[in-house]
């Protein structure tokens, strides 16, 4: 069984920084695209970042582009996010999502293109 676990989320000040993380189990490697989205209550799932596993090429929020860093490491079947410069307006729950593919270049960050989902973790940012 595919499953994919998010960590990292907490508590900080404006300007802080957190590292989220989400391994991938069930699968030796997944090839195909990764992305974290983010829903703050009353708000849309949107998209924040998304990287192919693949080839690695990014994609970014314009609210998060020069903050936010997505990355991956394949041998540990694991997708991050380091988030610096920390806002309120970043607060909500954060998902990692998946799906296996044979696609290269930019992955989309619409929620529709994912069928993998984490259950998410929240990160609060105070002012």
């Amino acid at each position: 069984q595919v499953q994919l676990v998010e960590s990292g989320g907490g508590s900080v000040q404006a300007g802080g920084s957190l590292r989220l993380s989400c391994p991938v189990s069930g699968y030796s490697y997944l090839s195909g695209c990764m992305g974290w989205f983010r829903q703050a209550p009353g708000n849309e799932r949107e998209g924040v970042a998304t990287i192919n596993t693949d080839d690695g090429s990014t994609s970014y929020a314009d609210s998060v582009k020069g903050r936010f860093t997505i990355s991956r490491d394949n041998t540990k079947n694991t997708v991050y996010l380091q988030m610096n410069s920390l806002k309120p307006e970043d607060t909500a729950m954060y998902y990692c999502a998946a799906v296996r593919s044979d696609f290269r270049g930019i992955c989309p960050p619409t929620t529709d293109w994912y069928n993998l989902w984490g259950q998410g973790t929240q990160v609060t940012v105070s002012s």
